[in-house]
């Protein structure tokens, strides 16, 4: 109870922060999510497939285009703190103008590298001719997504959250609908198959996009700060300010969730049957993840706001009390793993042979899930200190030289197959979260210190 009484209010701010933003996350694991449930009830074992093998390429260009996004945030929360207004307009128009020539990069990668990329990867033929029209509609769909995701972190970085987690829940529902719709080939539209979950995608993120910047522009919330906002004044100092976090931070994710996808092309040269059913389980932690990762954006949001007003006693207790959160949280999730490993994968798909294997993945899902929101709170609490190059580096450590070869040799030359692969990732997982958290206490510490020497020096 002393514990609860002494971290008490930086719960109650954290929660109220981060409850929405966790949502609104959410909404872009839920488009993967509908899409693999309605393929894998209404399409068959290779579609699903063939969406697990596309998902695993989009997902890296999804999380470069979020983490570059990101960098925003801090910039804004921490001139909110110091009442610096007009300089958070002028950071929105030169974020709107780096996440559409991002968007556009992207989505030419992934069209032109995946076609290539898809026939050299010795998987299924089968899937991969399905793979390739679904994954350039995801492709297309980035574009929109950034431009939602820019205004989206404008108004979480100012402490508003709530509306990009209504547009985000109507956006999934009409994503559900629309797919189901195209993929069945309702009310006289020929069936799509995958394609039609592609077409879902896009139009969802389009409308997205544009409900969430008529929200900012037309919100009395954001006129102060919006006097700065210029669309064509683009600023080479402010753009660098951006990428110096969201390009680090991009690179943080992209360690992490690229070790995942490497993993889904090491398990589909076993077989389709394991690589839909590592889909199905990675899917299902992956909804614990972006659950975890609206924690982390709240904590780089309350983060930002007191490193910028130079409070970094408050700062180490909200980070601290962020912490404490996500450990009830994902033990929560890790229980729910564990309980019901066999029921689960049933949501995505009704071969047996697949939820076997996705219900024996479970329950690594389960061992990992407290490493897996540390470590990503962790990242979210020093990108709102501005410290991010670190932690890039010890992303790729963690997952690209520890959980990823380990994964291989116990996967494929020690003949423990999906599993082997599995066991990889939760040592990458480990390894990332208790660095992490190194880091943050050497740095808070240090923060306090100096903060102490100030002001005996008064």
């Amino acid at each position: 109870m002393t514990l609860y009484h002494k971290y008490k209010n930086h719960y109650r701010e954290n929660l109220h922060l981060a409850i929405p933003v966790v949502i609104s996350q959410l909404g872009h694991t839920l488009v993967q999510t509908s899409d693999t449930i309605i393929v894998g009830h209404f399409a068959g074992t290779v579609s699903l497939a063939a969406v697990s093998l596309a998902n695993s390429i989009f997902i890296i260009v999804l999380i470069i285009g979020i983490g570059i996004s990101y960098g925003l945030t801090p910039l804004i929360a921490q001139h909110n703190g110091r009442n610096n207004y007009p300089e958070c307009g002028q950071l929105l128009s030169n974020s709107l103008f780096i996440n559409v020539v991002t968007g556009i990069i992207l989505f030419s990668v992934t069209y032109f590298g995946s076609q290539y990329l898809l026939n050299h990867l010795d998987q299924t033929p089968a899937v991969v001719r399905q793979a390739k029209p679904f994954l350039f509609l995801l492709g297309l769909s980035v574009i929109p997504m950034l431009v939602f995701n820019t205004f989206k972190q404008f108004a979480e970085g100012l402490g508003f959250t709530r509306q990009a987690m209504l547009i985000s829940i109507w956006g999934n529902v009409l994503n559900i609908c629309l797919g189901i719709i195209f993929v069945k080939g309702l009310f006289g539209i020929t069936p799509m198959g995958v394609k039609g979950v592609g077409y879902s995608t896009l139009i969802d993120r389009c409308l997205m996009a544009l409900v969430m910047s008529v929200y900012v522009f037309r919100s009395a919330n954001f006129k102060k700060y919006l006097k700065g906002f210029v669309l064509t004044n683009i600023d080479r100092i402010r753009c660098l300010q951006i990428l110096l976090i969201g390009a680090p931070v991009a690179l943080q994710y992209t360690f992490e969730i690229s070790a995942f996808s490497a993993a889904a092309i090491i398990i589909g040269t076993i077989g389709y049957h394991e690589q839909a059913a590592h889909l199905v389980a990675i899917n299902l932690a992956s909804i614990t993840y972006m659950m975890a990762s609206g924690l982390s954006a709240a904590a780089a949001i309350k983060s930002g706001n007191y490193f910028g007003s130079n409070d970094h006693y408050k700062l180490r207790h909200s980070a601290i009390s962020s912490y404490h959160i996500v450990l009830v949280f994902m033990s929560v999730t890790a229980l729910i793993f564990t309980l019901f490993n066999d029921l689960l994968p049933w949501i995505y798909t009704s071969d047996k042979e697949v939820i076997g294997i996705a219900a024996q993945l479970l329950i690594i899902a389960a061992f990992f899930q407290l490493f897996d929101g540390t470590q990503v709170v962790g990242l979210g609490i020093l990108r709102g200190m501005g410290d991010v190059n670190i932690p890039a580096l010890i992303t790729f450590l963690a997952y690209w030289v520890v959980g990823l070869p380990v994964g291989y040799i116990l996967g494929l030359q020690l003949h423990l197959g999906v599993k082997g692969v599995w066991y990889g990732l939760v040592l990458g997982l480990m390894a990332s979260s208790i660095l992490l958290f190194f880091r943050f206490q050497f740095i808070s510490r240090k923060l306090s210190r100096l903060s102490i020497a100030k002001d005996l020096n008064r």
